[in-house]
Order: structure tokens, then C-alpha cells, then sequence
């Protein structure tokens, strides 16, 4: 038998500094459940091209 679907998604954060400096920008995947977090998710990840710590985003 197959699983229902639940209320978990997984999505893609990218990072939103290296776009406006021409870079390579990173990107991520992760879960977020969509109940109890609706609105795009921002998180700070490192981006290994940039060598630091960024914003990243939730992109679709």
C-alpha cells in the first residue's frame, strides 16, 4: 500500500547574495511542514563559493 501524502514538502533554498555579486549561488534542500510554516522559509547556510555565511531563500 502507498503512504498518503502528509502536509511535509521538500524544498530548495538558494542563496540570494551571490546573485547580486554575479556569483555561483548555492543551494540547499530540506522538509518544512506546510501547516505550521506557510511563508517562504530564510535561513543562513554557508555558500562554499562565496566562503561565508548568506541568506538563503526558498525558491519554487
Amino acid at each position: 500500500m502507498a503512504k498518503k501524502k502528509g502536509v511535509r514538502m521538500i524544498v530548495t533554498l538558494e542563496c540570494t547574495e551571490a546573485r547580486g555579486e554575479g556569483a555561483t549561488p548555492s543551494r540547499y534542500t530540506t522538509q518544512k511542514n506546510k501547516k505550521n510554516t506557510p511563508e517562504r522559509m530564510e535561513l543562513k547556510k554557508y555558500n562554499k563559493y562565496l566562503r561565508r555565511y548568506t541568506l538563503h531563500k526558498e525558491i519554487k
